[in-house]
C-alpha cells in the first residue's frame, strides 16, 4: 500500500491510520471509481457540479418554502473556509467537529471545511457529555461548530480535554457563525488534497455498545455516489432527495447531501425529520427519493399517507432489516417497491442492493457494481450458494478505524466482515438471516432474531418488535420479544397468547418467544437503529430480579 503525498500540514489522521497489513483489500474495478491522485471531494461535489449545471439550480429546499441555490451554497461554504483559515488559523489536516442538526448551514460548513483541507468529524446534537467526550478526546478537534441547543454538553465534554477546541456557536439570539461568515467575500480555492487524504471521521452508530471511529478519504466520499447512487438508484439532476437520518451518520450524509450534489439534484433538509413529516412534504417540495428505515414506511402507512408514497420515484429502506411483510404492506398500500440495501459506517454507504425489476422481495439484493460480496465460514473460506455464513465485502471503500483493536475483527483476510449472517443464492442475491451477534442459540437450535421479529410484526395488533436472546439456565438462551402495540390495544395475557399462537402458526415451536415484553417504544440510537444490546441487558436484568425474588424461598426449602 503506497499513499499519495499528503496535503495535510497536521498529519495526525494519516499517522493514525491502521497498519497496512490490517487494511482491507481495495478494488477499483469500474471507471467511475478510478479517481485521480489529487482530489478534493467538496470541490467535486460543489464547484464541478456548478460547472456542469450552473449556479442557479436549487440545491437545498426547506419546509417553509425557502431554498438555497448551488451558488448560495458555494458562497457560504467558501465563507466558512475563510473563517477557519483566516480567523482561526487552521491548517489542512486539522479536525473540525460539527455538532449541528440537519440544516443548510451544516451542509455549507461541511463543504467549506473539506475545501479548506480539514478533516470533518460529524457528531449528533443529541449526544450527551459522556457520549461526546470520548470521541472528541480521540479525534482531537482544533475547532468545533456547535448548535446553541447542544452547547452545555459540548462545553462539558470539551472542558475535560487537554486541549479544548475553539468553539463557534451557531443559532440562538446571536448567531456567531453567520456573523463570522458575513465578513468574508470572494471565492475560496480548494486545497489540493490527495484523493487518499483523510476527509471524514465518523462514529459508528453504537448498536453494539462502544462506538468506533471510521476514517474515510476524499475519494471514498464520492465512491458510494458513483456506485450505489449512480448504478442502483440512477439519480439525476431532476431528483429531490430527503432522508430521516441525521447528517452526522453516513447513511444520512450520503443520501441527503453527497448523492444529490454529485448528480446535480436537490436535497430537502428538516432539522429533526420524522418519516411522517417528510411524507407530508413529498407533494409541496416535489420529493422524488426518500430514505428511511422500514419502520418509517410502516408509520407513514399507519398515518394514512400511503398516497404520498405513490408520488415518489424510489424509496430506499435501510438501517435495519426490511421484512417481506413490510415490503408487501408498502407495495399493496402505495404501489411503491422499496429498494432494500445493506451498508455500514465502515464502508460509508450501501454495497448490496437491487432496484426496479431486479428487486426480489425478501432478498437484500446483489453486490452493487464496483463491489463484490461473498459468504464466509468461521475460518474465512468462501461458502457455496445456499449455505449461511458471514457476509464479506470488497470494493473501493473499506474499513479503517482510528486507533482501534477492533480493526482486526472487521477486516479479515482482506474482506470487510460486516457482522451479518446472509445466504447467497445461485443468481448472486443475498438474503439476510441475522446480525452475527443476534443469532440466538436455544436448546441447541439456532434462531435468527429477524425471522421471529417478522412473524411477530405480522400480528395485526403489533406495530414494532425487536427480538433478543436472554440467558437461561435450562436452555442456554431463550427467545424474548419486545413489542410495541398499536394505538387502542391494551397489553394483556390474552394478547400474549394471541401473538404466540400467531408465531407458532408460521414458525417452528423452538423459534417461538418464551416471553413477550410490552414497551411504549423501542430504544433507538439517533440514526433510528434499534439498540438490541439495551434490550438484551433489560431482559437479563429482569431474569436476575426474578431469581433474586425466589432465592430465599429456594433456600428455605
Amino acid at each position: 500500500m503506497t499513499l499519495s503525498p499528503s496535503a495535510h500540514v497536521d498529519t495526525y489522521t494519516r499517522e493514525s491510520l491502521p497498519p497496512a497489513d490490517l487494511w482491507p483489500t481495495l478494488e477499483f474495478t469500474i471507471p467511475e471509481v478510478q479517481y485521480p491522485e489529487r482530489l478534493n471531494a467538496a470541490a467535486e461535489l460543489l464547484d464541478r457540479t456548478i460547472d456542469r449545471y450552473g449556479a442557479d439550480r436549487p440545491a437545498i429546499l426547506l419546509a417553509d418554502g425557502s431554498s438555497w441555490s448551488y451558488g448560495d451554497l458555494q458562497r457560504r461554504a467558501d465563507q466558512f473556509a475563510k473563517v477557519l483559515t483566516e480567523d482561526h488559523g487552521l491548517v489542512p489536516g486539522n479536525r473540525v467537529l460539527l455538532r449541528m442538526l440537519n440544516g443548510p448551514w451544516t451542509v455549507a460548513c461541511w463543504l467549506g471545511a473539506l475545501k479548506a483541507g480539514m478533516v470533518v468529524v460529524t457528531t449528533m446534537v443529541a449526544w450527551r457529555t459522556q457520549e461526546l467526550h470520548p470521541i472528541a478526546a480521540r479525534v482531537r478537534p482544533a475547532l468545533a461548530l456547535v448548535d446553541h441547543r447542544g452547547l452545555d454538553d459540548a462545553d462539558a465534554a470539551f472542558g475535560r480535554l487537554d486541549r479544548p477546541p475553539a468553539v463557534i456557536v451557531a443559532g440562538g439570539e446571536r448567531d456567531l457563525l453567520i456573523e463570522a461568515c458575513e465578513t468574508k467575500s470572494g471565492p475560496f480555492t480548494a486545497v489540493d488534497t490527495a484523493s487518499d487524504d483523510v476527509a471524514l471521521l465518523g462514529a459508528t452508530s453504537g448498536t453494539t455498545g462502544v462506538p468506533k471511529i471510521t476514517m474515510h478519504f476524499h475519494r471514498d466520499i464520492l465512491a458510494n455516489a458513483d456506485t450505489f447512487g449512480h448504478h442502483v438508484l440512477h439519480l439525476t439532476s431532476d431528483d429531490v432527495s430527503a432522508s430521516t437520518a441525521p447528517l452526522a451518520f453516513t447513511f444520512g450524509l450520503g443520501g441527503n447531501v453527497v448523492f444529490p450534489l454529485r448528480s446535480g439534484g436537490a436535497m430537502v433538509l428538516v432539522e429533526r425529520a420524522t418519516p411522517v413529516e417528510l411524507a407530508k412534504l413529498i407533494e409541496p417540495l416535489g420529493i422524488t427519493v426518500l430514505y428511511t428505515a422500514p419502520t418509517g414506511y410502516r408509520s407513514i402507512i399507519k398515518e394514512g399517507l400511503a398516497g404520498e408514497l405513490r408520488r415518489l420515484r424510489i424509496g430506499i429502506a435501510a438501517g435495519e432489516h426490511l421484512t417481506i411483510s413490510t415490503f408487501e404492506a408498502v407495495e399493496e398500500a402505495s404501489g411503491l417497491r422499496l429498494i432494500n440495501g445493506i451498508g455500514s459506517t465502515e464502508m460509508l454507504h450501501v454495497f448490496v442492493s437491487a432496484s426496479g425489476d431486479d428487486i426480489r422481495p425478501g432478498a437484500t439484493g446483489r453486490a452493487v457494481p464496483g463491489y463484490r460480496a461473498v459468504i464466509l465460514d468461521d475460518d474465512g473460506a468462501e461458502l457455496p450458494a445456499g449455505e449461511p455464513g458471514r457476509l464479506g465485502v470488497i470494493g473501493p471503500t473499506g474499513c479503517r478505524y482510528l486507533d482501534d483493536d477492533r480493526q482486526r475483527v472487521y477486516v479479515q483476510g482482506g474482506w470487510n466482515v460486516t457482522g451479518d449472517t446472509f445466504v447467497q443464492d445461485d443468481d448472486g442475491y443475498f438474503t439476510f438471516q441475522a446480525r452475527n451477534d443476534s443469532m440466538i442459540v436455544t436448546a441447541g437450535y439456532n434462531v435468527g432474531a429477524p425471522e421471529v421479529e417478522e412473524a411477530v410484526l405480522d400480528h395485526p395488533d403489533v406495530l414494532e418488535c425487536a427480538v433478543v436472546g436472554c440467558p437461561d439456565d435450562d436452555r442456554g438462551m431463550i427467545v424474548v420479544a419486545f413489542a410495541v402495540v398499536r394505538d387502542g390495544v391494551t397489553p394483556s395475557a390474552d394478547l400474549t397468547s394471541s401473538i404466540l399462537d400467531h408465531v407458532k402458526s408460521r414458525l417452528s415451536v423452538y423459534k417461538c418467544p418464551r416471553r413477550v415484553e410490552y414497551v411504549t417504544e423501542l430504544p433507538r440510537n439517533p440514526s433510528g437503529k434499534v439498540q438490541h444490546f439495551i434490550l438484551r441487558e433489560r431482559a437479563a436484568a429482569q431474569v436476575a430480579v426474578s431469581q433474586s425474588r425466589i432465592q430465599p424461598q429456594n433456600q428455605g426449602a
